[in-house]
């Protein structure tokens, strides 16, 4: 369902003619949701307790969460209407306030503890304070605010989850010393001071130490500092503000790479269901006036992908906004979200805060990157390729340094994750998240397969090289159960919409070898084919997912196929993934070849085997493509 029609004056169509997106849309859209909120409120509105799953912090903190991350929404949405909004929405947030910080109303929220899931929404609610602060804070009885800083209190001397909680603790402490309130300046510094550990350079942070690398470094490691320096104010940000802006303008550099020509973002990491939230580091690079993008590029990928999810659904028809990427998927969220967890998308709407006639609303749209050209960009800090195709407007993104794992030092042992361990993923396609879907581990896997068919697992991933078209990695295939590990170098090479990719594995003796490709999904079951040596999944609108073995794979039947599953995928009910098998490996070292595939082509996979020439001689490998170029790995 999609929010009320608008009609486009000429003016407004010569200015958006990729989206027809206005700010009056995304006004809508935001009044949309924040409405939609009002049934679910508790009688004085500091809890808004949201139909679905709870999250582990239960129904109280659920609630907390309601409330403060709706009311980031509404500051932006008060704040950017130069608070000539609905009165209704400043008082029901108002309330909100006074029950919140009231012991006995009933409703109060919980205490501020060391690293507890309220802190995350304290900070938010300490953001929209700021921003609202003559229509909302400064009206606030003396008594209300009194209580409001008592509870952000909780964070002073307070300890965090060593990542990118550490910046709520920034943000909240710098309200509290913006309002004249007792705080720790140690704690400001100290939590600006942790990031520079975790900064890799060319713009790019981890998220915590480790190799963490995903959304939350745009909707969080740049976001939180650059707000933080709003709070602080010109001049007294200790120099702090322009290192921030120089970095984010290095992110931004290349961030419009990561998304597709339907306005859809790479699906990749966790809290996906954040969704908007994706635009945030655009918006925010605007509002520092740091931004490398154009005005009209700004509005156009931010307006792209507001609509994206709009067309599909999000928010639904009552206008909340579902667990899940489109529709409630509950297998692609995390155990700590909840039913408002989605509405952190609330940071997509920050754009709000730039007047009706900054250049960012009035100039004329511009379009994506891969609406101009193919593009192939190296990110070696992450370790990633994204490679777009201008004919059919997808990004692809190959892994070869994102795990979500500690560093090596720390304890414990390192774990996989489907939105981390694939070697592919894309803007449109997610990673099969089914429990059952997830121990089989096809899609977007290079696996050693036991003779019960257990799948080996790409825990760590070790970094080689990226640069041009071609990264690499290495990682040690392990058994769920076992020590025993197993190295497997792969280099993936793009070429056009094509990915070679190819793999050195050393297996145990007996132990089969399985590559899968992209997982498509669709409201029906993908088409599937397959032949000596390929396989291919279609889905009914003409995405194709397919893999073509050049060298080392089986040519009898049983060697290509598709696995399908049903509602493993986000993107859709009935999924399929192609993948190749080379069985009964003698042990010791082998080398595999395949052609990755992810179109919205006709693909014919025995027509590309037969075309494309493919020689291993020790390490090297040489690619000969229907055009006579060589690639050489």
């Amino acid at each position: 369902m999609t929010p009320p029609h608008l009609a486009l004056p000429p003016a407004d169509r010569v200015r958006s003619p990729l989206t027809g997106w206005t700010r009056a849309h995304w006004e809508a859209l935001a009044d949309r949701q924040l409405q939609a909120l009002v049934p679910y409120a508790t009688p004085r509105f500091a809890q808004y307790r949201l139909p679905g799953r709870g999250s582990w912090s239960g129904v109280v903190s659920d609630g907390l969460e309601g409330f403060a991350r709706s009311f980031l929404l509404a500051a932006f949405r008060i704040a950017g209407a130069a608070g000539d909004a609905d009165p209704a929405l400043v008082e029901r947030y108002a309330l909100g306030l006074t029950a919140g910080t009231d012991r006995d109303s009933g409703e109060a929220w919980p205490e501020l503890t060391d690293c507890s899931q309220q802190m995350v929404e304290a900070a938010s609610i300490a953001v929209g304070l700021h921003e609202t602060r003559p229509w909302l804070w400064d009206r606030l009885d003396t008594e209300v605010r009194e209580r409001v800083v008592d509870w952000l209190s909780g964070f002073v001397g307070a300890r965090t989850w060593d990542n990118n909680w550490r910046l709520f603790q920034v943000v909240a402490e710098q309200f509290l010393a913006s309002v004249g309130a007792p705080h720790r300046q140690a704690d400001i510094d100290g939590g600006l001071d942790r990031i520079e550990d975790w900064y890799r350079g060319d713009g790019w942070y981890s998220d915590g130490d480790g190799r963490n690398f995903d959304y939350y470094i745009g909707w969080a490691l740049h976001l939180y500092p650059l707000l933080w320096a709003r709070m602080a104010g010109p001049g007294h940000d200790g120099g702090r503000g322009a290192v921030y802006r120089e970095r984010l303008a290095q992110f931004l550099a290349t961030y419009p790479d990561f998304f597709g020509a339907d306005g859809a973002p790479v699906h990749q990491g966790r809290s996906l269901t954040y969704r908007f939230a994706a635009t945030a580091p655009v918006w925010m690079g605007a509002l520092a006036d740091c931004s490398p993008l154009a005005p009209g590029l700004t509005r156009r990928l931010a307006s792209g992908t507001a609509r994206h999810f709009v067309e599909r659904g999000v928010p639904d028809e009552r206008g909340l906004l579902p667990l899940g990427w489109y529709g409630t998927h509950l297998p692609s969220t995390q155990a700590y979200s909840g039913p408002a967890s989605p509405y952190w998308a609330s940071k997509g709407f920050l754009g709000l805060l730039l007047p009706a006639d900054h250049p960012v609303w009035t100039d004329r749209e511009l379009p994506l990157p891969v609406e101009e050209s193919d593009r192939y960009t190296a990110l070696p800090r992450p370790g990633w390729l994204l490679h777009g195709t201008r004919h059919d407007g997808i990004v692809r993104l190959v892994n070869h340094g994102s795990d979500h794992n500690p560093v090596e030092d720390t304890e414990g042992p390192a774990t996989d994750d489907p939105h981390y361990a694939k070697f592919g993923y894309s803007t449109a396609t997610a990673p099969e998240t089914a429990p059952r879907a997830w121990e089989r581990a096809v899609d977007g896997h290079l696996a050693l397969l036991a003779p019960d068919g257990t799948a080996s697992r790409r825990r760590r991933i070790h970094p080689l090289a990226c640069a041009g078209r071609v990264a690499s990695s290495r990682h040690d295939a392990c058994f769920p159960g076992t020590e025993d590990t197993y190295p497997i170098l792969t280099t993936s090479a793009l070429y056009g919409p094509w990915e070679i990719r190819a793999h050195r594995v050393r297996a145990p003796a007996g132990a089969a070898v399985r590559e899968g490709g992209y997982a498509v999904a669709d409201g029906t079951p993908p088409q599937v084919e397959r032949g000596p040596g390929w396989a291919l999944a279609r889905t009914e609108a003409g995405l194709t997912s397919a893999v073509v073995g050049l060298h080392g794979w089986g040519a009898e039947p049983e060697a290509a196929d598709a696995v399908r599953e049903v509602e493993a995928n986000a993107y859709g009910p009935h999924s399929a993934t192609p993948y190749l098998l080379a069985g009964a490996h003698p042990g010791g070292a082998s080398v595999h070849v395949t052609l990755v595939v992810l179109t919205r082509d006709d693909v014919r996979p025995w027509a590309l085997k037969e075309a494309i020439g493919c020689v291993v001689r020790g390490d090297a490998v040489r690619v000969t493509f229907p055009d006579g170029e060589e690639l050489v790995l």
